[in-house]
């Protein structure tokens, strides 16, 4: 194998970059949009927490008491994903010679868990006591309720209209629609925000519907079932959240359109005879490794080995400046391996053919 063995992060920090990108640019101030929506976020989730909470125990609400689980939930998650932006853009050291990108990752999935067991448990635990003592719940102040639950739906609206400006402005640049940069989009950190300030306007319009329905009929079950709905709606959230953040952790491969011109581009090269294997893992946001085994033409001195692999690793680099990694195995392919060989190119062809009619699919 010719790995660079450390000299790929040399190289870039030489060009000023440490993941391929122009520095200034790019994922820098991609960065600092992320702090200011998620710091909106932050500001907008501590001041309805607190009013949640107040109003919630003076009125016994069970349905705002469960919205106020629901912000501190979000205030604390805020707090996560403000330090994953900090932690994954410190230098690649010893320790980490990749670097510390999934950071990201990691501080997304526990933000996830946040999302169910401060959000989600309190809320079913309140919902589930109150459903079960119905005549011990709610005092009839329902005037301050509906207005913390007005103030609450303009401050998350406001928040989730931040996020979804950033995302639009990313899926213009991906040439995405709205939808398909939420699903697909390389940060966690915004899709988390997004996720949170969706499900905390529909979270408050469930609020208002119990409410509303414990001041026409009496019950305050109706109010229960909204903490028990708040409830669900976090669980089935919390769990999206979680696994996109667990798949990155375990090691997620680039998209299929960035694997596809990998493939094109080492099929390109003269001394190339077959790509047997062609592997990459996301290292962080704006960073990613590629592995590659690849059997030579016939007639290739073994001195210019060495010389053929150097060139074709920058070319990688350069045409696709995502891999900040990149290792080089030249091998012996038979003929089982170069059946293989086809089958995973068919596989990530499909893959992209399947994206690209997801990607013709009536925009949003």
């Amino acid at each position: 194998m010719t790995p660079d063995t450390g000299t790929d992060t040399e190289k870039a920090a030489d060009s000023g970059t440490d993941t391929g990108k122009p520095p200034g640019s790019g994922q820098a101030e991609d960065d600092d949009t992320t702090r200011g929506t998620v710091l909106v976020a932050l500001l907008a989730n501590v001041a309805i927490a607190i009013a949640k909470a107040v109003v919630g125990v003076i009125t016994a609400s069970p349905a705002l008491l469960a919205e106020a689980a629901h912000s501190v939930a979000d205030t604390l998650n805020e707090v996560f994903l403000l330090a994953s932006v900090r932690f994954s853009r410190r230098k690649p050291d010893a320790q980490h010679p990749f670097g510390y990108g999934k950071e990201r990752f990691f501080w997304a999935l526990l933000a996830a868990v946040g999302i169910f067991v401060t959000g989600g448990c309190f809320s079913f635990y309140q919902g589930l006591h109150s459903w079960l003592s119905p005549e011990s719940e709610g005092s009839g102040h329902f005037l301050i309720t509906y207005v913390v639950l007005a103030v609450a739906l303009v401050a998350e609206g406001t928040s989730l209209l931040r996020a979804v400006v950033q995302l639009r402005g990313r899926a213009r640049t991906h040439g995405r629609t709205l939808l398909q940069e939420v699903s697909r989009s390389e940060d966690p950190t915004v899709r988390t925000v997004f996720a949170e300030d969706a499900t905390a306007v529909l979270g408050v319009l469930l609020a208002a519907g119990g409410v509303l329905g414990h001041q026409l009929t009496g019950s305050s079950r109706w109010e229960a079932a909204a903490a028990l709905a708040i409830a669900l709606l976090l669980v089935l959230v919390a769990y999206g959240l979680g696994r996109s953040a667990r798949d990155l952790l375990v090691g997620q491969a680039v998209d299929p359109r960035l694997q596809q011109e990998a493939y094109e581009l080492l099929a390109e090269q003269e001394e190339i005879d077959t790509v047997a294997v062609l592997q990459t893992m996301r290292l962080g946001v704006d960073s990613a490794l590629l592995a590659a085994r690849v059997d030579l033409r016939e007639g290739i001195d073994s001195e210019d080995v060495e010389e053929v692999s150097e060139r074709i690793k920058r070319e990688l680099r350069t045409r696709c400046p995502a891999f900040g990694e990149v290792f080089l195995d030249i091998v012996d392919a038979d003929h089982h391996e170069r059946v293989r060989a086809r089958e995973r190119k068919e596989e990530v062809d499909r893959a992209v053919e399947e994206q690209v009619a997801k990607d013709r699919s009536p925009r949003r």
